[in-house]
C-alpha cells in the first residue's frame, strides 16, 4: 500500500507537483497517464526515494520514504525497483553482468544471504530467458536495440523479485510489436511476483492492457482515477484525445492472451 499526501515539488520556476493525492493498492497495477513532461516520472522518483518534496509525504506500507536518508532509506525500498525510460544499462557491463549486478551487491533481500556464483549464473539465465532475451548474456548493451535494452532492464529488476516495481514509459519509442511484447511483460511480471506496479505512460493501448485502475495526471495533481471502463466515461478532452490513439480495446487481447 502506498499513500502520497499532499506532495509539492518544483524545479526553480516550474511547479510540477502541486499538492497530490493518490493511494495505490496492494497488488494492483495502476497506470498513470498525461502528456509528456508533466511530472509524471518526477513522482515514481519520489515514491522510491530519489527525489525529496518539497512538502507532503510518502508513505510504503507504512515507512514515511520522505523523512528517511542513507541507509534508512535504503532499506525502505529495497523492495521497489524501477525500469528507467531509457532502461539505464551500465554500458560497461555486458548483458549478464548488468542483470547480476543487485545479486552480486545484496544478495537476497529478504534473508541477506549472499549468492555464490553459481547461484547468480542460474537467476539470470532464467530472468533473461523469461524476458526473451536467452543467449544475449555476453552482448554488450551498444549491441542491443531498444526494445532489447527494455526487456534487459526489465531481467535486471525480476531476477530480485521486488514487490513494488515501477515503470517509467515502458512503451515510449518501441514499434507496435515490440510495445505489446513489453505489455505483456509487466503482466506477466505482476502474475509471477504478485507485485504492485505502477506504470507511468501516454500510451492508451498499454495503459488499457497492463492497468488495474487508471489515473490521469495534470497540473501537478490526478485529475481523474478510476477502473479502465469508468476512466473511459470520463466527460475530459484529454481523456478522449487519448481514446482516439486507439482502434481496438487492447482488454479484448488480453484476454484472448491470458485465457485463449
Amino acid at each position: 500500500m502506498i499513500k502520497i499526501t499532499d506532495l509539492w515539488k518544483r524545479f526553480g520556476k516550474l511547479q510540477v507537483l502541486a499538492g497530490m493525492n493518490l493511494e495505490i493498492f496492494e497488488g494492483e497495477t495502476l497506470v498513470i497517464l498525461g502528456p509528456s513532461g508533466i511530472g509524471k516520472s518526477v513522482l515514481l522518483k519520489h515514491i522510491i526515494g530519489l527525489l525529496k518534496p518539497d512538502s507532503g509525504t510518502v508513505d510504503v506500507h507504512g515507512v514515511r520514504i520522505t523523512d528517511l536518508n542513507g541507509p534508512d532509506l535504503f532499506k525502505a525500498v529495497q523492495e521497489m525497483g524501477m525500469l528507467f525510460q531509457g532502461a539505464a544499462l551500465f554500458d560497461s557491463m555486458n548483458v549478464e553482468e548488468n542483470v547480476a549486478f543487485y545479486l552480486k551487491q545484496h544478495g537476497d533481500p529478504a534473508t541477506g544471504h549472499k549468492y555464490t556464483r553459481a547461484e547468480i549464473a542460474d537467476q539470470v539465465s532464467h530472468a533473461l530467458e523469461v524476458v526473451g532475451l536467452k543467449g544475449t548474456e555476453k552482448k554488450m548493451p551498444s549491441e542491443l536495440s531498444g526494445g532489447m535494452r527494455k526487456r534487459a532492464g526489465l531481467a535486471r529488476l525480476i531476477v530480485y523479485k521486488p514487490k513494488i516495481i515501477l515503470y517509467d514509459e515502458p512503451t515510449t519509442g518501441l514499434d507496435p510489436i515490440i510495445a505489446m511484447q513489453i505489455n505483456e511483460l509487466i503482466v506477466q511480471t505482476k502474475e509471477r511476483l504478485k507485485a504492485t506496479s505502477i506504470v507511468v505512460t501516454h500510451d492508451m493501448f498499454s495503459a488499457l492492457y497492463v492497468g488495474d485502475r487508471l489515473a490521469l495526471m495534470k497540473e501537478g495533481k490526478i485529475a481523474h482515477i478510476g477502473d479502465a471502463d469508468t476512466f473511459l466515461q470520463i466527460d475530459d478532452p484529454l481523456i478522449k484525445s487519448l481514446n482516439f490513439t486507439i482502434s481496438q480495446d487492447p482488454r479484448r487481447l488480453k484476454e484472448k492472451n491470458h485465457h485463449g
